[in-house]
Protein backbone atom coordinates (compact mmCIF):
# COMPACT_ATOMS: atom_id res chain seq x y z
CA UNK A 1 0.00 0.00 0.00
CA UNK A 2 1.39 3.34 -0.99
CA UNK A 3 2.17 5.58 2.04
CA UNK A 4 -0.23 8.65 2.02
CA UNK A 5 0.94 12.07 2.56
CA UNK A 6 0.71 12.33 6.69
CA UNK A 7 2.01 9.14 6.62
CA UNK A 8 5.37 10.57 4.82
CA UNK A 9 5.26 13.47 6.90
CA UNK A 10 4.67 11.97 10.48
CA UNK A 11 6.64 10.66 12.60
CA UNK A 12 5.91 6.81 12.01
CA UNK A 13 8.38 4.26 10.59
CA UNK A 14 7.91 5.56 6.64
CA UNK A 15 7.70 9.13 8.21
CA UNK A 16 10.29 11.71 7.36
CA UNK A 17 8.95 14.24 10.32
CA UNK A 18 11.84 13.73 12.61
CA UNK A 19 14.82 13.78 10.16
CA UNK A 20 13.16 17.40 8.64
CA UNK A 21 12.95 18.35 12.04
CA UNK A 22 16.75 17.83 12.82
CA UNK A 23 17.49 19.22 9.69
CA UNK A 24 15.53 22.23 10.36
CA UNK A 25 17.42 22.43 13.61
CA UNK A 26 20.55 22.34 11.94
CA UNK A 27 19.99 24.84 9.40
CA UNK A 28 19.03 27.23 12.27
CA UNK A 29 22.19 26.52 14.48
CA UNK A 30 24.32 27.21 11.25
CA UNK A 31 23.05 30.21 10.45
CA UNK A 32 22.96 31.36 13.76
CA UNK A 33 26.37 30.86 14.52
CA UNK A 34 27.56 32.14 11.40
CA UNK A 35 25.34 35.11 11.36
CA UNK A 36 27.39 35.72 15.05
CA UNK A 37 30.36 35.07 13.80
CA UNK A 38 29.83 37.60 11.00
CA UNK A 39 28.80 40.11 13.77
CA UNK A 40 32.75 39.54 14.81
CA UNK A 41 33.88 40.39 11.26
CA UNK A 42 31.27 43.16 10.30
CA UNK A 43 32.76 45.01 13.37
CA UNK A 44 36.03 44.06 12.84
CA UNK A 45 35.54 45.07 9.01
CA UNK A 46 33.91 48.61 9.67
CA UNK A 47 36.89 49.49 12.42
CA UNK A 48 39.08 48.60 9.49
CA UNK A 49 36.97 50.72 7.14
CA UNK A 50 36.52 53.89 9.77
CA UNK A 51 40.49 53.33 10.51
CA UNK A 52 42.54 56.79 10.11
CA UNK A 53 45.47 54.79 8.60
CA UNK A 54 44.89 54.60 4.70
CA UNK A 55 46.10 50.88 4.78
CA UNK A 56 43.76 49.47 7.39
CA UNK A 57 40.65 51.09 5.05
CA UNK A 58 42.39 49.68 1.97
CA UNK A 59 42.27 45.97 4.23
CA UNK A 60 38.71 46.50 4.85
CA UNK A 61 37.61 47.36 1.60
CA UNK A 62 39.11 44.37 0.22
CA UNK A 63 37.28 42.36 2.74
CA UNK A 64 34.30 43.60 1.67
CA UNK A 65 34.76 43.73 -2.00
CA UNK A 66 35.96 39.62 -2.50
CA UNK A 67 33.14 38.65 -0.16
CA UNK A 68 30.15 40.72 -1.47
CA UNK A 69 31.54 40.27 -4.91
CA UNK A 70 32.36 36.28 -5.09
CA UNK A 71 28.90 33.89 -5.16
CA UNK A 72 28.65 32.23 -2.21
CA UNK A 73 28.72 28.96 -3.08
CA UNK A 74 32.46 30.13 -4.34
CA UNK A 75 33.62 30.84 -0.91
CA UNK A 76 31.55 27.38 0.77
CA UNK A 77 33.98 25.47 -1.84
CA UNK A 78 36.47 27.54 -1.32
CA UNK A 79 36.69 27.14 2.59
CA UNK A 80 35.96 23.53 2.09
CA UNK A 81 39.25 22.12 0.26
CA UNK A 82 41.56 24.94 0.96
CA UNK A 83 40.97 24.10 4.78
CA UNK A 84 41.11 20.18 4.22
CA UNK A 85 44.36 21.04 2.00
CA UNK A 86 45.75 23.47 4.91
CA UNK A 87 44.81 20.69 7.86
CA UNK A 88 46.35 17.94 5.78
CA UNK A 89 49.64 19.79 4.99
CA UNK A 90 49.99 21.13 8.94
CA UNK A 91 49.32 17.52 9.93
CA UNK A 92 51.68 16.02 7.51
CA UNK A 93 54.08 18.45 8.20
CA UNK A 94 53.88 17.49 12.42
CA UNK A 95 54.89 13.84 11.54
CA UNK A 96 50.69 12.50 11.27
CA UNK A 97 50.26 11.43 7.43
CA UNK A 98 47.03 10.77 6.02
CA UNK A 99 44.15 13.23 4.63
CA UNK A 100 42.50 15.45 7.37
CA UNK A 101 39.38 17.77 7.02
CA UNK A 102 37.06 19.83 9.29
CA UNK A 103 33.51 19.21 9.70
CA UNK A 104 31.22 20.22 7.22
CA UNK A 105 29.60 22.21 9.75
CA UNK A 106 32.73 24.21 11.09
CA UNK A 107 33.06 24.55 7.43
CA UNK A 108 30.05 25.87 6.64
CA UNK A 109 29.64 28.55 9.85
CA UNK A 110 32.51 29.91 8.56
CA UNK A 111 31.84 30.54 5.03
CA UNK A 112 28.31 31.69 6.17
CA UNK A 113 29.79 34.12 8.53
CA UNK A 114 32.78 35.27 6.44
CA UNK A 115 30.21 36.36 3.93
CA UNK A 116 27.87 37.68 6.42
CA UNK A 117 30.45 39.71 7.93
CA UNK A 118 31.21 41.80 4.76
CA UNK A 119 27.99 43.04 4.76
CA UNK A 120 27.61 43.52 8.36
CA UNK A 121 30.28 45.55 8.06
CA UNK A 122 28.41 47.69 5.95
CA UNK A 123 25.62 47.90 8.10
CA UNK A 124 27.90 49.02 11.21
CA UNK A 125 29.96 51.42 8.93
CA UNK A 126 26.64 53.09 7.78
CA UNK A 127 24.91 53.16 11.01
CA UNK A 128 27.89 54.33 12.95
CA UNK A 129 28.21 57.52 10.22
CA UNK A 130 24.66 57.99 11.04
CA UNK A 131 25.87 58.90 14.59
CA UNK A 132 25.29 62.36 16.38
CA UNK A 133 28.67 63.69 16.67
CA UNK A 134 27.16 66.12 19.29
CA UNK A 135 26.46 63.57 21.44
CA UNK A 136 29.67 61.89 21.68
CA UNK A 137 31.87 65.05 22.14
CA UNK A 138 29.07 66.39 25.27
CA UNK A 139 30.04 62.74 26.35
CA UNK A 140 33.83 63.15 25.96
CA UNK A 141 33.47 66.76 27.58
CA UNK A 142 32.02 65.63 30.68
CA UNK A 143 34.88 63.38 31.26
CA UNK A 144 33.47 60.11 29.85
CA UNK A 145 36.18 57.60 29.00
CA UNK A 146 36.63 56.03 25.60
CA UNK A 147 34.78 52.51 26.89
CA UNK A 148 31.62 54.72 28.95
CA UNK A 149 31.51 56.71 25.69
CA UNK A 150 30.99 53.48 23.38
CA UNK A 151 28.94 51.50 26.19
CA UNK A 152 26.75 53.84 26.44
CA UNK A 153 26.40 56.27 23.24
CA UNK A 154 27.82 54.60 20.16
CA UNK A 155 27.45 50.96 20.92
CA UNK A 156 23.67 51.31 21.68
CA UNK A 157 22.94 53.67 18.65
CA UNK A 158 25.00 52.29 16.30
CA UNK A 159 23.11 49.01 16.83
CA UNK A 160 19.81 50.82 16.65
CA UNK A 161 20.33 52.16 13.07
CA UNK A 162 22.47 49.05 11.90
CA UNK A 163 19.38 46.80 13.12
CA UNK A 164 17.04 46.85 10.40
CA UNK A 165 19.86 46.06 7.78
CA UNK A 166 21.23 43.32 10.34
CA UNK A 167 17.27 41.68 9.64
CA UNK A 168 17.86 41.32 6.40
CA UNK A 169 21.26 40.18 6.27
CA UNK A 170 19.79 37.41 8.95
CA UNK A 171 17.27 36.36 6.53
CA UNK A 172 20.03 35.79 3.50
CA UNK A 173 22.60 33.83 6.43
CA UNK A 174 19.51 31.86 7.02
CA UNK A 175 19.06 31.10 3.41
CA UNK A 176 22.63 30.49 2.15
CA UNK A 177 22.47 27.44 4.41
CA UNK A 178 20.70 25.35 1.78
CA UNK A 179 24.39 25.80 0.34
CA UNK A 180 26.03 24.08 2.35
CA UNK A 181 24.51 20.70 1.10
CA UNK A 182 27.41 20.30 -1.24
CA UNK A 183 29.45 19.63 1.21
CA UNK A 184 27.46 17.25 3.00
CA UNK A 185 25.98 19.02 5.77
CA UNK A 186 22.55 17.58 6.38
CA UNK A 187 20.55 20.53 6.76
CA UNK A 188 17.19 21.06 5.24
CA UNK A 189 17.44 21.41 1.49
CA UNK A 190 19.53 17.97 1.41
CA UNK A 191 17.28 16.53 3.83
CA UNK A 192 14.56 17.51 1.88
CA UNK A 193 15.94 16.05 -1.28
CA UNK A 194 17.12 12.88 0.58
CA UNK A 195 13.25 12.23 1.04
CA UNK A 196 12.55 13.49 -2.05
CA UNK A 197 14.40 10.86 -3.97
CA UNK A 198 13.98 8.01 -1.21
CA UNK A 199 10.07 8.43 -1.70
CA UNK A 200 9.48 9.51 -5.45
CA UNK A 201 7.93 12.66 -4.41
CA UNK A 202 10.23 15.37 -4.78
CA UNK A 203 7.31 18.26 -5.43
CA UNK A 204 6.21 17.48 -1.77
CA UNK A 205 9.46 17.65 0.41
CA UNK A 206 10.44 20.27 -1.71
CA UNK A 207 7.71 22.45 -1.09
CA UNK A 208 7.31 21.26 2.79
CA UNK A 209 10.87 22.81 2.60
CA UNK A 210 10.28 25.40 1.37
CA UNK A 211 7.54 26.76 4.11
CA UNK A 212 9.73 25.45 7.01
CA UNK A 213 12.15 27.81 5.63
CA UNK A 214 9.39 30.66 5.04
CA UNK A 215 8.19 29.77 8.63
CA UNK A 216 11.98 30.18 10.48
CA UNK A 217 12.43 33.24 8.61
CA UNK A 218 8.77 35.02 10.02
CA UNK A 219 9.34 33.74 13.56
CA UNK A 220 12.98 34.88 13.79
CA UNK A 221 12.16 38.06 11.77
CA UNK A 222 9.12 38.73 14.00
CA UNK A 223 12.30 38.60 16.89
CA UNK A 224 14.13 41.40 15.42
CA UNK A 225 10.90 43.52 14.74
CA UNK A 226 10.82 43.27 18.63
CA UNK A 227 14.06 43.45 19.17
CA UNK A 228 14.10 46.90 17.15
CA UNK A 229 11.00 48.42 18.39
CA UNK A 230 12.56 48.19 22.11
CA UNK A 231 15.87 49.58 21.30
CA UNK A 232 13.74 52.63 19.33
CA UNK A 233 11.32 53.34 22.27
CA UNK A 234 13.58 55.86 24.12
CA UNK A 235 14.32 57.76 21.10
CA UNK A 236 10.12 57.53 20.11
CA UNK A 237 8.12 61.31 20.58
Amino acid sequence: MTPGIFDLLGFGPQGWGLPLLQAAGITIAAALCGFLLGSIFGLGGATLKLARAPWLRLVGQAYTTVFRGVPEILVVYLFYFGGSVVLTAAMNTSGFPGFYSLPSFVIGVFAVGIVSGAYQTEAYRSAYLRLDRGQIEAGASCGMSKFLLLRRIIAPQTLRFALPALGNIWQSALKETSLLSVIGLTELLRQAGTAAGSTRQPLLFYAIAAAMFLVIGRCTGALLNRLENHLTKPWRH
